[in-house]
């Protein structure tokens, strides 16, 4: 009984056909989205060799989910959700076809690659939201975090086989045969969308523009769990994410071989992988916060360790543990964002969340991309790894609300 309550929970998508329906598409479509991050990274790299231009990779990714974020989560409290999924979804997948048209051309500059990997991250601002507040409507409260287990099982399960896979790719016909597989898994995504039940606003839809935008953030700012949560995932991001390093220790340690680049990400899904599958040991814990700032610290301890490792190998072994404390934090974040918020504030707080959990990574690989260039790969990846640390222990301190939060069972009690 107790190795049964702490694997995966399944329940979510033998109990939901939409739900079913639309982990499926979407698990499709994120292994083509991680075959085109190592694409774009990788092309990127041989344009320039210089992990600046890595690093701006995610810069490009961030502009636009920071600027126009919060008003597509406002304008998601608004609209049929269901639809203005399918539009931006459909934006995402044409990006992936002119991605790949470039890259049959062989003459855009990395400007131009990177203006496209914007234009791409401008829907990507409003079909994260939208998706997001896909579960809470979906599935009942008991079964929340194991809704978000599943989602985070089949992100971490693409971001296992699309980046070696995607590395294999580009050493057998280039990038172009990635960008083109990306633009095809977005069909997947749009069919389960597409069998959705209509999602019409909640009971008090938001006021438009920057009042909608207000009403939002004062929400954030009042809860102190969701704002605890989110403060803390945004420091481990910003401060310690290392994605944007990889071509230099790839280099550095596999000799700049194309078919060991996709191992880092691998690793870390790997990690993310097996705290998914046993994500039942730690959904069910009575205080998600403190799981959630345990998870974090050991985000930042196991990548300190992962920089300071001399054998290639064992580094790859770090990352694997990174990838799972990642897990046990996101999932915890998104259990304590979902069960403090209304439906008619789901889309600008879960805006909010994907400010944090994608601009926040793009951000910390440009951090880590420049600090690499004025000292090494190592220190970046060590010096970000204590700063995450002393930043966990801060939000910890100072946000007592987010230690103490419980959740209930269905009775009323407190799981244990």
């Amino acid at each position: 009984m107790g190795m049964k309550h702490a694997l995966l929970d399944v329940v979510p998508l033998r109990s939901s056909p939409p739900f079913r329906r639309l982990w499926i598409g979407q698990t499709l479509s994120m292994f083509g989205g991680q075959m085109t991050l190592v694409a774009v990274m990788f092309q990127v790299w041989q344009i320039t060799e210089s992990t600046a231009w890595t690093g701006a990779v995610g810069l490009a990714q961030a502009i636009p989910l920071v600027a126009l974020g919060l008003f597509a989560g406002s304008l998601i409290d608004r609209v049929d959700v269901r639809k203005f999924y399918l539009v931006t979804t459909t934006g995402q997948a044409a990006c992936s076809l002119l991605l790949a048209a470039q890259a049959f051309l062989e003459s855009v500059p990395v400007a131009g690659v990177l203006a496209l990997v914007a234009v791409q991250s401008c829907f990507v601002a409003g079909s994260g939201p939208a998706s997001r507040t896909f579960i809470p409507r979906l599935l009942p409260k008991e079964q929340l975090a194991s809704g978000l287990a599943l989602n985070r099982i089949s992100f971490q399960g693409a971001m296992l086989a699309g980046p070696a896979l995607g590395g294999l790719i580009i050493g057998g016909t280039g990038v172009a045969g990635c960008y083109a597989i990306d633009a095809l898994t977005f069909g997947a995504a749009l069919y389960g969308a597409f069998r959705l039940p209509p999602l019409s606003p909640g009971d008090d839809p938001s006021r438009a523009g920057l009042r909608g935008v207000a009403d939002g953030l004062a929400f954030l700012i009042r809860t102190p769990a969701i704002r605890g949560a989110l403060l803390t995932d945004l420091a481990a991001m910003v401060l310690a994410m290392p994605v944007s390093l990889f071509p230099l220790m790839n280099a550095e340690r596999f000799g700049n071989d194309p078919r060991t680049l996709g191992l880092f990400m691998t690793a870390i899904a790997v990690g993310g992988i097996a705290g998914s599958m046993f994500s039942g040991s730690f959904i069910r814990l009575p205080h998600p916060g403190l799981v959630m700032l345990g998870g974090s610290a050991a985000w930042g301890v196991t990548l300190a360790l992962f920089g300071l490792s001399t054998n290639p190998w064992v580094g790859l072994v770090f990352l694997v543990l990174a990838g799972a404390a990642d897990t046990v934090a996101v999932v915890s974040r998104g259990t304590i964002v979902q069960m403090n918020t209304p439906t008619e504030l789901l889309g600008r707080v879960n805006a909010a969340e994907q400010l944090v959990g994608q601009a926040g990574p793009d951000i910390g690989n440009m951090r880590g991309g420049l600090v690499a260039e004025a000292t090494s790969g190592m220190g970046a990846v060590v010096s970000g790894g204590l700063l995450c640390i002393g930043a966990v222990v801060a939000v910890a301190t100072t946000t007592p609300e987010l230690r103490r939060f419980s959740v209930p069972q269905p009775d009323g009690e407190l799981l244990n």
